[in-house]
């Protein structure tokens, strides 16, 4: 991402502590793996803001310099440093340099691909805003497209742009729990990503939401048309559509990608809160 390469290549001109967040326990402003390195004269990244952060950046710049390997340090988010969440965080402080480049952006790389991931049908005027979008956010996003010439030059390093034609023969290529959003040029082609999601669903049911772009209009005549392909109604149940969180107006990409990607995110809440929530541990460096 951004704050990555701009951390990596900040440590060219001058060492850095890079904080993260260790372990938590009870109501903080970032969970684990949260990370923020200080420099001298700036900071990249974020572990939440508020005192918190600012005693942090005190912290690694006092120790910036002659910390000679990484240390863990607690803290108590409540009266003593003027925060109301009342959580505790376990920081760890760790001194990089140019010299770790190399290590850091291996470590950066493995965390990416733990992330969950989306998967995006189409690379229209939504979609491209929706990439805008869910490019900031903690995820892996693959971008299909039949079209060639369509994605931009430039993107983010968690965003992989992949031809596929027929398009939905990238479904098949999805790792389970991936979140599908379906916003093609084409209904037809819409039509035949839906049929291989859903047919993915009966054989293996390891997709998460099923997001299709649309009135319910089209629904209503997608729905016709995949009952007559032979699937039944809780099948067709699994699909979404319209997509978007309810509620906001509008029908400009932009509006329209901030209401898919808030839905995305609902959706991998739902998936998260399923899990063991991160307790807090006292973790030896």
């Amino acid at each position: 991402m951004t704050q990555i390469r701009e951390f990596l290549s900040r440590l060219a001109s001058g060492p850095a502590v890079l904080v993260t967040v260790q372990a938590h326990q009870g109501s903080v402003p970032r969970s684990a793996g949260a990370w923020m390195a200080v420099f001298a004269d700036t900071t990249v990244s974020s572990i939440g803001g508020g005192h918190l952060e600012w005693q942090a950046m005190a912290q690694a710049r006092a120790w910036l310099g002659g910390l000679a390997e990484p240390k863990l340090q607690s803290y108590q988010l409540g009266a003593a440093l003027g925060q109301c969440c009342g959580g505790q965080v376990q920081l760890r402080f760790e001194p990089v340099s140019t010299a770790d480049v190399p290590a850091l952006r291996q470590r950066f790389a493995d965390e990416q691909s733990r992330q969950p991931v989306v998967a995006l049908f189409g690379g229209g005027h939504v979609g491209a805003a929706l990439v805008q979008v869910l490019a900031r956010l903690p995820l892996q996003l693959r971008w299909f497209d039949s079209r060639d010439g369509i994605f931009a030059p430039q993107l983010p390093d968690n965003v992989w742009c992949e031809h596929s034609d027929p398009l939905q023969a990238a479904v098949a290529t999805l790792p389970a729990q991936a979140q599908v959003l379906i916003m093609s040029f084409s209904h037809a082609e819409d039509l035949e990503v839906v049929t291989a999601c859903l047919s993915r669903q009966r054989l293996q049911a390891d997709l998460g939401l099923i997001g299709l772009i649309g009135s319910k209009t089209k629904w209503a005549t997608f729905r016709h048309r995949l009952t007559a392909r032979g699937f039944s109604a809780a099948e067709l149940s699994h699909v979404t559509c319209p997509i978007g969180v309810p509620g906001i107006k509008g029908k400009e990409p932009e509006v329209i990608a901030v209401a898919v990607a808030a839905q995305v995110l609902q959706a991998l809440a739902a998936t998260q809160a399923a899990q063991r929530p991160i307790s807090w541990v006292s973790q030896a460096v």
